[in-house]
Parts: structure tokens; C-alpha cells; sequence
């Protein structure tokens, strides 16, 4: 009889193991996208809720990969994933906050040969654009 208890216990008991381990999985990721997105606003100052109709306002996903923004598969311009992670902003600036946004309202004040328009962006929506891609 205890054999046969074991037998059905253990499925059970990995597979309530299993649950937990993926709810918790799902809680860190979750903490972990919170927390990004919290640095993020810390960092920039903006409201990166509304990033996405900026940037198709301004027409950035028609020249930037962008994540999270449909359509966002621009090959123009550089690729806008992981940009926390970088260095450098536009090849030339150290990425900095104010570097960003002052890069995405006038991206020639930094290097007048880029490629990249001035799009006439606020300093306000630039914000909100730079800790959308902070948060990313």
C-alpha cells in the first residue's frame, strides 16, 4: 500500500514543485521588468507610456529597430534594443540620460555628418522616448 501511494505522491509532488518554480520565475521577471522600468523613469524622467505613439508620431520606427513598437523594424539607423547597456550614445556621446535626449532632439549638435534628422521633437516627448528605451 505504501508503495502505491509513494507511486502517485510523487508525480504530484514534482509537478506542485514544478508550478511553483515557474510562478516564481514569472514573479522575478516581472520585478525585474518593474524595477527597469522604475530606473528608467528615475534615470530620464519620462512617462515611457507614451513612447510608443511618439515614436510613430515622429516616424522613428521607419529608420530604428525598436522593441515593443510594431512595425519597429527600421535597418536606417541603428538598432534601439539594450540601449541601458551601451556606452556610447549615436557612436559619440557617453550615454547619459541628458545625452539621449539631447541626442534625439538634435542629433547634429553631437555629430553634424549623422544621418540621423532633427525631427523636431520636444525636449519633453524626447524624455518620454528616452526612458521608454531605458526601460527596454
Amino acid at each position: 500500500m505504501r508503495s502505491s501511494l509513494h507511486r502517485y505522491r510523487w508525480p504530484l509532488l514534482c509537478t506542485a514543485v514544478l508550478v511553483s518554480a515557474l510562478t516564481a520565475g514569472a514573479v522575478v521577471v516581472w520585478k525585474d521588468q518593474q524595477q527597469s522600468h522604475s530606473v528608467a523613469i528615475t534615470m530620464a524622467g519620462g512617462d515611457p507610456a507614451r513612447a510608443p505613439d511618439i515614436i510613430r508620431r515622429y516616424g522613428c520606427a521607419g529608420c530604428h529597430t525598436i522593441p515593443g513598437i510594431p512595425g519597429g523594424d527600421g535597418k536606417v539607423g541603428g538598432a534601439l534594443s539594450n540601449l541601458k547597456g551601451r556606452v556610447y550614445v549615436g557612436g559619440v556621446a557617453t550615454n547619459t540620460a541628458e545625452n539621449l535626449i539631447a541626442w534625439i532632439v538634435s542629433p547634429q549638435t553631437f555629430s553634424p555628418r549623422s544621418a540621423m534628422p532633427a525631427t523636431g521633437i520636444s525636449e519633453a516627448e524626447a524624455r518620454d522616448v528616452a526612458t521608454y528605451l531605458y526601460a527596454q
